[in-house]
């Protein structure tokens, strides 16, 4: 084993703000039409917000201005520009086509109860533990040595003093019985107070590695927020999960990883591939297609805010559960 190292990043950090308004515009849509086809995207800072993308829908009276500033605070100038999806998209998910080509991976691991690396669920965990006192714009990172021990901790939060915040990460070790180096970073560049958009702009998306499995799993390339379940980068990557955490049990795994890869227009995966410990084999006995994976997880629902805040993976969603 090597070192490995994963970040976390709180839900007041600029690029989780834009996740957290595209999948907000998300949920309100499909609160009224399950059937909308949504890919909304942010980009804000500095007292600005823009939203632009693609919706076609039946509900015609959402406020998207309202759900931003309920994000990001009610001083922030508001632009958008929407437009209905592509009829050249729209004709292959009509027919039950893949909204996109993409590869799509999940993962799952025995190594924590989330079935996540550990140096992933050590820095969430932390950064929520820091989150729930002070909840700002923040980031910590955990790095694992080659013995499984911890070798050092970065945390860096707005509005919280070096010592109290070095106390905090004090107390989490000693009640999560954390053992090593434990070399410590605490707002290495100093206390800072300005944060969020007021420090740095945000984009949808701009947080991939965060959203997955960490640096030393692959991800598959496309974001998951702001976009409807038709969206395969987003429903095959959740189901991709699913299949790893299944595999992972009903075969007392150790580590399993699982490929899906799609191409526009097609239902069918191109590629349907499960390494379990190292070893792969062809996935048997699930629909893989777009409606076939939506209907399993019932994906048409209102519930994807809720996953912009601290990732996709490990918070018993649907495609975690055992």
């Amino acid at each position: 084993m090597f070192y490995r190292t994963a970040e976390s990043v709180s839900p007041k950090h600029p690029d989780k703000l834009c996740d957290q308004i595209s999948d907000a515009i998300l949920d309100a849509y499909l609160a009224k039409d399950p059937n909308a086809r949504v890919a909304a995207e942010a980009c804000g800072g500095h007292g600005v917000v823009f939203v632009t993308g693609e919706i076609t829908s039946t509900a015609d009276d959402i406020n998207i201005e309202e759900i931003v500033k309920r994000i990001a605070g009610n001083d922030v100038e508001v632009h958008t520009k929407i437009v209905k999806q592509s009829p050249e998209i729209a004709q292959g998910v009509d027919t039950g086509g893949a909204g996109d080509q993409g590869i799509m991976i999940g993962y799952a691991t025995d190594e924590t109860p989330e079935m996540l690396p550990k140096e992933v669920v050590i820095s969430r965990n932390l950064n929520e533990f820091i989150y729930d006192k002070y909840p700002y714009d923040g980031k910590t990172q955990v790095t694992i040595a080659p013995d499984g021990t911890i070798d050092s901790i970065v945390a860096s939060f707005q509005n919280v003093p070096k010592a109290e915040l070095e106390a905090m990460v004090k107390e989490f070790i000693a009640a999560n019985n954390l053992e090593g180096k434990l070399e410590l970073h605490i707002n290495p560049a100093g206390d800072w107070n300005q944060g969020g958009f007021d420090a740095d702009t945000g984009l949808t998306g701009r947080k991939l590695i965060v959203d997955n499995y960490g640096p030393a799993v692959a991800i598959g390339g496309g974001c998951y927020s702001g976009k409807d379940p038709s969206k395969v980068d987003r429903s095959a990557a959740y189901m991709a999960r699913r299949i790893a955490v299944d595999y992972l049990k009903k075969r007392n795994a150790h580590e399993v990883l699982v490929r899906l890869a799609y191409a526009i227009g097609y239902a069918e995966p191109l590629e349907k591939t499960v390494i379990i410990d190292g070893k792969p084999e062809e996935i048997e006995g699930y629909d893989l297609t777009p409606n076939g994976i939506i209907k399993y997880l019932d994906l048409k629902r209102p519930i994807y805010e809720e996953t912009a805040r601290y990732g996709h993976y490990g918070h018993a969603f649907e495609w975690d559960k055992i």
